[in-house]
């Protein structure tokens, strides 16, 4: 079984969210704005989290790894605005050589953002600090919960890093407008892992007790099985997107990331679905 809980689920999404910012920020390619975007957004989610988890009666230990979450989150925001003159590493690179081609071709010294090499940059490893400190709300709101602690420990966990990377691969996507040039690197990086994740994401909700006993009936749905099969529509529309947004971006021109987007916009409301559906089914 497992619990629908809002401020677990909240937090979830915030720190697996969290953790695939660091997968991307680890790479020191894209631009200093998207981290500050991801975290306003994952900061918004996790505070929605506490303020749930104390409307409703709180969990303590869950709610104290959640401050921290936020503590440390708003000082991973706070020294990348701090150490924004530097930029990144590969952002820098890439100006150099777009602001050198312009030069070539046209003799003319093209206006580039220009970002001082000496001052430090970000350290990506805040944010793997706020994500772990996220990751632990969870699995300590999972652990309270009742039931087989285990099962609902992995289904959780689970879950919120295979929300988190389809939610990023889409925000993501929308940042090659901002950023163009933009190599397909890291939105691939977040494709491949949300199909990774994909596999034990299902797997935790088909085990004992799990949607193999609302599809065969031993759990009644409440609308005759409907509810069961629509969640397995979810789950197998899920990868099909993932795995169409991959193909998309195997083409050269620009307009294939926007298309890849577009069906990640997709598998995020099919990936809810195939979470929320069972937990509202599975619940205690």
């Amino acid at each position: 079984m497992v619990e629908l809980d809002a401020a677990t689920l909240l937090v979830g999404w915030a720190a697996g969210g969290w953790f695939f910012l660091w997968v991307t920020t680890r790479r020191r390619e894209v631009g200093l704005g998207y981290g500050w975007l991801m975290r306003g957004v994952f900061l918004a989610l996790a505070g929605g989290s506490l303020v749930t988890a104390l409307l409703a009666g709180p969990t303590w230990r869950r709610e104290a790894a959640t401050m921290v979450f936020l503590c440390v989150g708003l000082v991973a925001g706070a020294v990348s605005v701090a150490r924004r003159s530097a930029g990144v590493a590969g952002q820098r690179a890439q100006t150099a050589r777009r602001t050198a081609r312009v030069a070539e071709m046209t003799g003319i010294d093209r206006a580039e953002a220009r970002f001082d090499p000496d001052a430090p940059e970000f350290p990506p490893a805040l944010d793997l600090v706020a994500a772990a400190a996220g990751l632990l709300a969870v699995v300590l709101g999972a652990s309270a919960a009742g039931g087989p602690a285990g099962l609902a420990v992995a289904r959780t966990l689970v879950g919120a890093l295979f929300a988190g990377a389809v939610v990023d691969a889409m925000l993501l996507g929308h940042w090659y407008l901002v950023q163009p040039g933009l190599a397909r690197g890291p939105l691939l990086e977040m494709l491949r892992a949300a199909a990774v994740l994909w596999g034990p994401s299902v797997a935790v909700l088909l085990w004992p007790t799990g949607m193999v006993s609302v599809l065969n009936g031993t759990i009644d749905d409440g609308y005759n099985g409907l509810l069961g099969w629509f969640w397995a529509g979810c789950t197998a529309l899920t990868i099909l997107l993932v795995g169409a947004a991959r193909a998309a971006l195997r083409e050269r021109q620009y307009s294939a990331v926007m298309a890849a987007t577009g069906l990640v916009y997709l598998a995020i409301v099919t990936a809810f679905g195939q979470d929320l559906v069972a937990r509202i089914l599975l619940a205690p």
